[in-house]
């Protein structure tokens, strides 16, 4: 018995089948043009079935040697409904707030032995800075170079330092390029921080150690002259919120240099993408922090002079942060750890 003709049995596959191949086209193209919201509850629920018949479609297609224009159809048509099918369904802006609501302070959870270490080592580096200064004044140039102290120096009257801490400049163009500069320096410093930890982490102590003998060094100058109030009043306010983040990002260093020194039961390179992973979303989170951080020193302090109200303002950040971090998604569910 003659089989029919390619060409006829083409013809009878494409009439059994097309209307399901259209239907699903129909739906791609909304979807590519509009997004997923705009097809209905039903649309979107078969959307799966008729792409899995579209995928035997294509199967029966190549296994009867159909001719090539189906085979290309198909081929596309299938391409273009797994990623209406499989491809994330929410915008890159939903994406980071899903994240910012709960997938950040889980990822810092899971990173809570690193930031400890973090934030141990800058309170070292603090506490040696101002004790050292507080002994002998001479060694505070060995800490702070000339750049970064401004004048602020055991050399400098208590007039003077108490006008540093006061001052304000209400041209709002000044205080935003300010507050930009801080922004970067700030963020290069923590991303720094990051950067070097696959050095086993090491570097990443130093830095920590370092900009702690730093901040020590400069409070010890304005205890000395009976300023410390006043100071942590003007460090405050901004400084938790920044000093979190370099804390954050140190922690994010320390974990990928963990990731390389002690690897576990995983090769070197598949722990350092199990801990990057969540390191750089952590990293990628501190950007947010740098910029709050940015704005409160360029606007915020420059601006209000009240002691009471940037006491105010620090405590009110560090009540923040403590909540967001400890509080924020305790009972989430599977941890999220996107790269934001």
């Amino acid at each position: 018995m003659a089989r029919p003709p390619i060409e006829l049995r083409s013809e009878k596959f494409r009439a059994d089948r097309e209307k399901t191949w259209r239907e699903l086209e129909g739906a791609v193209n909304r979807i590519e043009q509009m997004g997923p919201a705009r097809l209905s509850r039903q649309a979107l629920a078969r959307l799966p079935r008729l792409y899995r018949a579209t995928l035997s479609s294509l199967s029966v297609a190549r296994s009867i040697s159909l001719d090539r224009n189906v085979l290309d159809y198909l081929e596309s048509l299938s391409a273009r409904a797994f990623v209406c099918v499989y491809s994330n369904k929410r915008s890159p802006m939903q994406a980071c707030w899903r994240y910012l609501r709960g997938g950040y302070p889980r990822a810092v959870r899971a990173l809570a032995q690193p930031v400890l270490w973090s934030a141990a080592f800058l309170c070292i580096g603090l506490a040696v800075g101002f004790f050292v200064t507080v002994s002998d004044p001479e060694r505070f140039y060995g800490f702070v170079s000339d750049d970064m102290a401004a004048g602020r120096d055991p050399a400098a009257s208590r007039e003077l330092l108490e006008s540093t801490l006061y001052e304000s400049n209400p041209k709002t163009e000044q205080l935003s390029a300010f507050s930009s500069m801080l922004f970067a320096n700030n963020a290069k410093v923590g991303i720094l921080c990051f950067a070097l930890g696959f050095v086993a982490g090491l570097p990443v102590f130093f830095l920590l150690l370092y900009n702690g003998l730093i901040i020590g060094a400069l409070a010890a100058v304005f205890h000395l002259r009976g300023l410390s109030l006043d100071l942590w009043g003007w460090l405050l306010p901004h400084g938790i919120t920044e000093l979190l983040a370099v804390v954050l990002c140190g922690a994010a260093g320390l974990s990928i240099g963990r990731a390389v020194v002690f690897p576990g039961r995983e090769t070197r390179l598949e722990s350092l993408a199990i801990h990057g992973r969540r390191a750089g979303g952590v990293v990628g989170g501190t950007v947010l922090l740098f910029l709050m951080a940015g704005l409160i020193e360029g606007f915020f302090r420059q601006l209000v002079t009240s002691l009471t109200m940037r006491y105010a303002l620090a405590i009110g950040t560090a009540l923040l942060w403590t909540a967001y971090f400890v509080l924020v998604d305790r009972d989430g569910g599977s941890s999220e750890e996107p790269a934001p």
